[in-house]
C-alpha cells in the first residue's frame, strides 16, 4: 500500500484527467438523453420561454446536427479516456505494480460505464427539462465548433452507406394497407371493435382529406403586424390559441406564437418568441400536412392556393381533433357551435362553413369528394350558381336540395335548409 502511495506521481495525474473526461462524457450522454426525451408539448412551451429554453428548442430543430455533435464529442472523450487509462496502467506495470495496473484498468471501465453513461442518462430521464436547459448553451458552442466538418462527416457516412448497403431504403413505420387489415381482422369486443374501427377509419380518411377541408379560412383569424404587445391582444378580448404574425408582404402568415402558457409571456415584442410556419398547398392531404408539421417541430401550417396566396391555416390540434373526435368539424371549431342542426320539426339547417364531408356524415350518406370539387356548402353554392347567392336560391346536392335561407353581402355568413330533392337545380326559385 505504501509503495502504491509513494508512486502517486505515476497514477494521480492520469486519474485526475480520467475523472475530468468522465464528467465530460457524462455531460454529453446526459444532455443527449434529456434533449431527446422532451415531448412535443415541452418543446412548444419552451419556444415561448426564457433564453435557455428557446435555445434548447432551437437545437432540436435540427436533430441530426445535434446527435452528430453529441456522438462525435462523446467518441473523442471516450478515446481520450482509454488512451490515458492505458498510459497510466503502462506506467504502473513498468514500476512493478501489475495489481494496481489491473485494478486501474478494470475500475476505469466500470467507472465510465456507471458515471459516464448509466447515471447521467438515468438522471436526465428524471429531470429532462432542467438538464436540457442547462446543457443547451455548451451544446450550442460544441455544435458550432463542429459545423465546419459536418459536411465532410455527412459525405463520409453517405459514401459508406452506398458502398456497404447500396440498395438500403428506409421502410415506412406503417402502411395504409396495414391499417386496413387491422380494421378487417380486429377480434375485440363489439363495442371496442366499433370504437377501434372508427379511429382506424378516420386515420384512413386523413389520406383522402385535404388541407382545404380542415383549414381555418382566411378572414376567420387575426393577422398581426410586428411589433406585437400583449396588451394589444388583450384589448381584442380573449387570447387566441396562436398569435399569427405576417411576413414581409404583410399578407402571408409567416410566423406563429403559441399562447398556451399566458403566465410566461412577456409584455412586449411577442414576435421574438415566434416560430416559422410550414407551407402546404391547398390540395395536400391531411396526413401529409400532419407529417410535415411534426417533422418540422412546428404547430401551424399556412395553406397556399395555386397562385401562391394564403387562403388559411391548419394547426396540429385541428388535425388531431379531426382524427380523434368523431363529431369534430371545421365549422364547429370556427363557429363554436354545431354547424349542422336538425330542428324539432325535421328541418336540416347547415352553415356555409360546414364541409360537405361532415354534412354527409351527419346525414349518414356516402359521399366522396372528387379532385377539384367544392369542399364546403358555401363553395358548392357559389360553384353551382356562378354568382353570389340570394335568399331562395336552390342547389342540388346528392339527394337533397339546398335552399339558401340566409345570405347577406359578399363575405357574410350563408345558411341553407336541406330538403329531399323533388326538382331540378334552379336560381331564385321559392322553396
Amino acid at each position: 500500500m505504501n509503495q502504491f502511495l509513494d508512486s502517486a506521481s505515476l497514477w494521480l495525474p492520469g486519474i485526475l484527467v480520467m475523472t475530468a473526461i468522465v464528467f465530460g462524457s457524462a455531460f454529453f450522454s446526459g444532455s443527449e438523453t434529456a434533449l431527446f426525451y422532451l415531448s412535443r408539448d415541452d418543446l412548444r412551451r419552451m419556444r415561448s420561454g426564457h433564453a435557455g429554453e428557446r435555445l434548447a428548442a432551437t437545437l432540436l430543430k435540427d436533430p441530426d446536427r445535434l446527435l452528430t455533435t453529441v456522438l462525435f464529442w462523446n467518441l473523442v472523450l471516450n478515446l481520450a479516456y482509454f488512451s490515458v487509462s492505458l498510459v497510466t496502467a503502462k506506467r504502473l506495470l513498468d514500476a512493478g505494480q501489475p495489481t494496481a495496473a489491473g485494478v486501474l484498468s478494470f475500475g476505469g471501465l466500470v467507472g465510465i460505464i456507471i458515471f459516464g453513461e448509466v447515471a447521467p442518462k438515468s438522471a436526465a430521464v428524471l429531470f429532462c427539462r432542467p438538464i436540457a436547459v442547462l446543457a443547451s448553451l455548451p451544446l450550442s458552442i460544441a455544435a458550432k465548433v463542429l459545423d465546419p466538418v459536418l459536411p465532410f462527416l455527412g459525405a463520409t457516412t453517405r459514401a459508406m452507406r452506398r458502398i456497404g448497403w447500396p440498395h438500403l431504403k428506409p421502410e415506412p413505420y406503417l402502411e395504409v394497407d396495414d391499417i386496413e387489415r387491422a380494421v378487417e381482422t380486429s377480434e375485440l369486443g363489439v363495442e371496442l371493435v366499433r370504437i377501434e374501427q372508427q379511429i382506424l377509419g378516420r386515420i384512413l380518411e386523413l389520406s383522402d382529406m385535404t388541407a382545404e377541408e380542415i383549414m381555418r379560412p382566411r378572414g376567420t383569424y387575426q393577422l398581426w403586424q410586428p411589433p406585437v404587445h400583449l396588451r394589444q391582444i388583450r384589448e381584442r378580448g380573449t387570447l387566441p390559441e396562436f398569435l399569427l404574425i405576417a411576413g414581409e408582404d404583410r399578407d402571408t402568415v409567416s410566423f406563429a406564437v403559441d399562447l398556451y402558457d399566458q403566465a410566461r409571456l412577456p409584455d412586449e415584442n411577442l414576435e421574438k418568441l415566434a416560430e416559422k410556419v410550414v407551407y402546404v398547398p391547398w390540395c395536400a392531404t391531411a396526413s401529409d400536412t400532419l407529417a410535415k408539421i411534426r417533422s418540422s417541430l412546428v404547430s401551424v401550417a399556412t395553406v397556399i392556393n395555386e397562385y401562391g396566396e394564403t387562403i388559411g391555416i391548419v394547426t396540429e390540434d385541428d388535425i388531431l381533433d379531426t382524427l380523434l373526435n368523431p363529431q369534430s368539424s371545421r365549422g364547429k371549431r370556427l363557429l363554436e357551435r354545431e354547424p349542422v342542426v336538425m330542428t324539432g320539426d325535421g328541418e336540416i339547417i347547415a352553415d356555409g362553413l360546414a364541409t360537405l364531408r361532415y354534412l354527409a356524415q351527419r346525414l349518414d350518406i356516402d359521399y366522396d369528394i372528387e379532385d377539384g370539387a367544392p369542399v364546403t356548402v358555401a363553395a358548392l353554392i357559389h360553384d353551382e350558381l356562378e354568382r353570389f347567392p340570394e335568399v331562395g336560391d336552390i342547389c342540388r346536392w346528392t339527394r337533397y336540395d339546398m335552399v339558401v335561407i340566409h345570405a347577406g353581402e359578399p363575405g357574410d355568413p350563408i345558411q341553407v335548409r336541406l330538403q329531399p330533392t323533388h326538382g331540378s337545380i334552379s336560381d331564385g326559385t321559392d322553396p
